[in-house]
């Protein structure tokens, strides 16, 4: 198997095989805890108009998603996992829109398949992977808008390798360099209230959900659903 990492968006561009696109911060973790609580798909796209779009056509209930960190206006919720651990979505479809994560996902066209991944669903997510036993694996660390890399997302995409490849991982060492990383700090930072500090703390639960999340075509959308061992 070749395991191949990349970064931002033209990472995801490059991506061949079975590409795991990464977004710890916080597109990945708001989804995990979305399945979690009983979502039943959710639709990934790069642009808000789309995705309201898409709700008044009735492909989904619920828009979940971020421009600049902050919840579009229309939306129902924000891409904030603690946000979506206090919602109701059981049975729901939602649809997601993100500057890196779900762009991401649009932007990998040449993949075979697609996961999308945080440090919440990792282990799950390497397990998925070597059950397909792919050829080639390109793991995408999305970074801050696809455009500059981030430590939580390149740390993520070093543990899915060593996972992947068999090699164990210290979790404590992972949450204290993400925590001391300068993306951590909007967390923290009373004049940016849309960064939940829970936001964080859930992103850092490492391996928390026994389901990787797999994304498929389905009537030309882009859709991703947990897929439970």
């Amino acid at each position: 198997m070749d395991i191949r990492i990349y970064s931002l968006l033209e990472g995801a561009r490059s991506a061949r095989g079975t590409a795991v696109i990464i977004d710890v911060f916080r597109a990945y973790t708001t989804a995990a805890v979305a399945f979690s609580r009983g979502a039943e798909k959710i639709i990934l796209v790069a642009r808000v108009s789309e995705a309201l779009d898409l709700r008044e056509r009735g492909a989904g209930s619920l828009c979940v998603g971020e421009v600049d960190g902050i919840r579009p206006e229309g939306f129902d919720f924000g891409n904030s996992p603690f946000e979506l651990s206090k919602a109701d979505v059981a049975g729901a479809t939602l649809i997601q829109s993100t500057r890196a994560g779900t762009t991401g996902a649009a932007a990998a066209t040449s993949a075979r398949r697609i996961y999308v991944c945080s440090l919440a669903v990792a282990s799950a997510t390497a397990r998925a992977v070597l059950a397909d036993a792919p050829d080639t694996v390109s793991i995408v660390a999305m970074g801050d808008k696809g455009k500059a890399r981030t430590d939580e997302d390149e740390l993520c995409a070093l543990y899915l390798r060593n996972l992947i490849e068999g090699r164990p991982s210290d979790h404590d060492a992972i949450r204290s360099l993400v925590r001391a990383s300068a993306h951590a700090g909007n967390f923290a930072d009373a004049s940016k209230p849309w960064y939940h500090p829970e936001d964080m703390e859930m992103a850092l639960r490492v391996d928390s959900y026994p389901f990787a999340m797999r994304v498929a075509r389905e009537d030309g959308l882009l859709v991703a659903r947990a897929l439970r061992a």
